[in-house]
């Protein structure tokens, strides 16, 4: 059985997510990212990088969100066509998240929630570029149902981060294209209970108490630079 290493972030729900949709048993194991966890000796032995998720497949450690979603996809012959073209589609919008959604919408997060100072030029800069990406992305899914063809792992990762904008500062109303994908994935119920694998985030950052408190414990993270994910 796959022993999936995670937390609640968006990082750590791409993977739960795929698992729910793939139907393949796995066992769960939370990583405390508060206390450090992630940077222990039993975890970096796993990913040397020291973040969620990881994907322990019988001996074998997989780590990188991406990475984890190609293996699992290819493992299963689900979520990415076998053929060449279809591949790289995926591939081009799975990387579109790796190297610009979540990127800029985790920094969005540290300025804009977590940092103790206010430095509004850094907030500014990465709400624009999330603002921008969220375009290319709302411009895409005018004339395209999915991201790449039939719903797919690309669609898992972009979806976990991007249904996060408000927590991030962005307001997604504009984005009606990405509003009703965001509304289709929404319903798949493989989806509803891969995001709440450990827990449910959501509900957390929509309680005002709750969601100061994590943003208190994510400021400290940030401090020590210990990295969320």
């Amino acid at each position: 059985m796959i022993k999936l290493y995670t937390a609640a972030t968006p990082n750590g729900y791409k993977v739960s997510v795929a698992l729910e949709e793939m139907g393949l048993p796995y066992e769960v194991h939370t990583v405390d990212l508060m206390k450090g966890e992630q940077k222990e000796p039993w975890f970096l032995k796993m990913n040397p990088n020291g973040r969620i998720p990881v994907i322990d497949d019988d001996g074998f450690a997989v780590f990188e969100s991406g990475a984890i979603l190609i293996y699992l996809a290819e493992k299963t012959g689900m979520l990415m066509p076998t053929d060449s073209k279809g591949r790289s589609r995926v591939i081009q919008w799975l990387m579109f998240q790796m190297g610009g959604i979540g990127p800029m919408m985790g920094q969005a997060n540290v300025f804009y929630r977590y940092f103790p100072e206010r430095i509004q030029p850094a907030i500014d800069r990465y709400h624009g570029e999330v603002r921008r990406l969220f375009g290319v992305l709302d411009n895409h899914l005018a004339k395209n149902e999915y991201l790449a063809g039939d719903y797919s792992i690309a669609d898992i990762a972009n979806w976990c981060w991007t249904r996060t904008a408000r927590w991030s500062g962005v307001d997604p109303e504009p984005y009606s294209n990405l509003a009703r994908w965001h509304r289709d994935i929404a319903s798949r119920p493989a989806a509803q209970r891969g995001i709440i694998v450990p827990e449910d985030s959501g509900k957390r950052m929509k309680d005002d108490a709750d969601g100061e408190a994590f943003a208190r414990n994510a400021r400290t993270i940030v401090e020590m630079g210990k990295p969320e994910n």
